[in-house]
Parts: structure tokens; C-alpha cells; sequence
């Protein structure tokens, strides 16, 4: 078993890439990930990773780097947050379509302007259609454990994508924390050696990439996301076996008390762990209230969700992200949309959160729980709105 240390997330997450083994770093510093790629570059600099270390001059830069190195059959790391994630935009449709497993850690921050640099989903949400796998962890220990697990998933060789691990700027990565840091051992044990399923190699030409002509480009497209919806089962199979390796289990959506809820909150990322103490002194009260986590937003677990929305009859779903001009929260209209048609739907009641850092206290919490107690008692949805909003 590892040992436990106390640790800034941050760190946290670079260690994994060191446990992984990585072949190449590229990344640019950004508020608030640069700790991240700041310790790899000390691991690389002292000789503890031996690994390429690439200092770019954009964040753009950074993810052609890894497609490049990807490419060529290494493993590959990178880690960034809000604007640097949006430089990034066109790079990332190329690293999907070319089913290229790079690994990169979003410290989720909001994006600008007004400039901004505390937490929100408001980064991850704009990359949502990118065809990237990606994971939501809540704390220090997930986010380490879901950097392991995104190689063991997206170098899977049914898999061959990449996958974005996405942690709360700040408000997680840095926050010190007690962490079970693994043995290099068991390490060695849960994530091979990469074999790759194919590599630039002048010795073997090939072509990655090419041009997308009309007669080809719609069964193209079609492939690539029937391959997202494929490693559903890896990324699943992924999580039991860290289980069997490591004894932390993960699902890709994950429940507290909510076997027996009526009213069951439904967030991402770190809010979730406040949200679950709300919940708990809700249930010592003798409320039939819980929480649903997501953990896995793409590919987006459809069959868990349904099963798990089918039991309670209220749903509040907590978005940190603000969908202009549209269905309010990203989250919540996904989550309408995967229960359109489905024999028991329970109404949902939408809010937003915590953007741009604003906190989010007990008692906003309590205030999301009351206004779904009303609808539980029969009264009408209200509209969504977002907690917290100053008059």
C-alpha cells in the first residue's frame, strides 16, 4: 500500500505523471495549473523523470507539441486552465480525430472577461464537443488516481484517445491534502509500458490526418464518435481494476444517500464534497435527500444516469457554468435531454453556482434544497436561476 502524505494537489497531479512514467511535458504556465507543470519541470531539471521537457510560447503550441509527440508513439502530458484550455480549441479536434491519447489536467478556472482567474466549468464546458474523454475529480486523491486511470483508459488499445482530467482551480489544486501516494510498484502493475496502436516512423510512412474530402468526412465523423461512445466499457473496466490495485473505487456516476432520496442534487467537481455535508445533516434531520457525482462527462454514461434519476422525484442539478442565450446550464440541458422519452422522469429544478469563484455556502445549498422541497410538496418548477445573484 502507498503511503500518506500531505500534499498541495497540484503537486499531487504532477507526481502522478511522474508515477506514469511520462515521455514528453509540454505546457505553458497558467493561473491556477503553472504548480503543476512547474514541479514536472523540477522532476525533469533533478533527474527524477526522464522525460523531454518542452517550454512552448502558448498554450497552442503546447497541444500541437503533444500531438507530435503522441504521434510519434510516446507518452505524453500537458496540464492548463480557462484561457490557456481556450488557445488551445483548435488543436484539441485534431487530437481526438487522430486518436491521439495525450493526458491533460484542467484546473478548471472561468473564463474571460471580465478577466477572472478563480473556479468555474466555464472552461470545460465551451470544450464539451472536443471528442476528449473526460473526468471530473472532487479532490486531491482523484485527481491523482483519474491521471493514472486516463492512461490506463485512452491508451487502451479499443480506446487510442485522449483524455482530460478536470479538478477546481483553487478550491482543489491548491489545497494541501492527505493523499495515499502509490507505490511506483503498484503503479508498475496498474499502467503497462505504452505499445501504441500506431506511430509516425519514417522507416514505416504513413499518413495522419489527411485531407477530409466530402465523400469521406460525414463516416469519418461517425467513427470517431462511435469510438467515444465505445470506451465507455474500457474507462469502466479501467476504474475496477484501479479498484483491484489500489481498494479506491470509482463509477462514473457516484451516490450518497441516494437510495432512498426524493430530492437528489446532481454536481461536478469539487462543490459535490460541500454539497454532501449539506446532505448528511439533511438526513440526520430524517430528509430523503443525496447527491449524485458525475464523474465521467464524456463519454456521457446515459444508462447509469437514467437508472439513477429514475428513483427520486425531485433533481437538482447544480451547474458552474452559464450557457448565454441558451438552456441556462450545459448540464442541466443534458441531463433533460437523456431523460426526453425515458418512462419516469423526475422534474429538475436548475441552478447556477459558484461562477468565477464566488462561494458557495451552506446555506445557498439550503436554499437549492428548499425551492425542490416546494416542488416535492406540489408545487410549480421554478425558472433557473443562478444562487447568490445580488439585486
Amino acid at each position: 500500500m502507498g503511503k500518506r502524505v500531505g500534499m498541495e494537489v497540484s503537486i499531487a497531479i504532477a507526481e502522478a505523471a511522474r508515477l506514469a512514467n511520462v515521455d514528453v511535458i509540454s505546457a505553458y504556465p497558467i493561473t491556477p495549473q503553472t504548480h503543476v507543470v512547474e514541479h514536472l519541470s523540477e522532476l525533469v531539471a533533478d533527474g527524477e523523470l526522464d522525460a523531454e521537457f518542452i517550454p512552448v510560447e502558448s498554450e497552442h503550441t503546447a497541444m500541437s507539441a503533444c500531438l507530435g509527440s503522441a504521434a510519434v508513439g510516446a507518452r505524453t502530458f500537458t496540464s492548463t486552465a480557462s484561457q490557456g484550455l481556450a488557445l488551445m480549441h483548435e488543436i484539441m479536434f485534431l487530437a481526438s480525430s487522430l486518436r491521439l491519447p495525450v493526458v491533460m489536467a484542467v484546473a478548471n478556472r472561468a473564463l474571460s472577461g471580465p478577466i477572472n482567474i478563480w473556479n468555474d466549468h466555464s472552461d470545460i464546458m465551451s470544450e464539451r464537443d472536443c471528442g476528449w474523454i473526460a473526468t471530473f475529480a472532487e479532490n486531491g486523491q482523484e485527481a491523482l488516481d483519474f491521471v493514472l486511470h486516463a492512461y490506463r483508459a485512452g491508451e487502451d488499445a479499443r480506446v487510442q484517445l485522449p483524455v482530460m482530467v478536470n479538478f477546481d482551480g483553487f478550491l482543489v489544486s491548491h489545497v494541501i491534502e492527505p493523499i495515499e501516494m502509490p507505490e511506483e510498484a503498484e503503479v508498475r502493475s496498474y499502467l503497462p509500458a505504452y505499445e501504441p496502436a500506431r506511430r509516425l516512423d519514417g522507416d514505416h510512412p504513413m499518413t495522419m490526418g489527411p485531407v477530409g474530402i466530402p465523400d469521406i468526412y460525414t463516416e469519418s465523423k461517425m467513427a470517431q464518435d462511435a469510438a467515444l461512445r465505445a470506451s465507455l466499457g474500457p474507462i469502466v473496466e479501467a476504474w475496477k481494476e484501479l479498484g483491484k490495485v489500489f481498494g479506491r473505487h470509482y463509477e462514473p456516476i457516484m451516490c450518497h444517500g441516494a437510495e432512498d432520496a426524493d430530492i437528489l442534487f446532481f454536481a461536478a467537481g469539487g462543490l459535490v464534497e460541500t454539497i454532501r455535508t449539506v446532505v448528511d445533516g439533511l438526513r440526520e434531520k430524517g430528509k430523503k435527500v443525496g447527491v449524485a457525482s458525475l464523474k465521467l462527462w464524456r463519454p456521457f454514461p446515459f444508462e447509469d444516469f437514467v437508472r439513477i434519476a429514475s428513483r427520486p422525484r425531485v433533481l437538482v442539478v447544480v451547474d458552474r457554468c452559464l450557457s448565454f442565450g441558451g438552456p441556462f446550464g450545459p448540464m442541466a440541458s443534458e441531463l433533460k435531454a437523456a431523460l426526453y422519452g425515458t418512462d419516469r422522469r423526475p422534474q429538475i429544478v436548475e441552478f447556477v453556482a459558484g461562477l468565477g469563484g464566488r462561494d458557495v455556502p451552506h446555506a445557498d445549498i439550503l436554499t437549492m434544497y428548499e425551492a425542490a422541497e416546494r416542488v416535492l410538496a406540489g408545487g410549480p418548477v421554478p425558472k433557473p436561476a443562478i444562487v447568490g445573484l445580488r439585486e
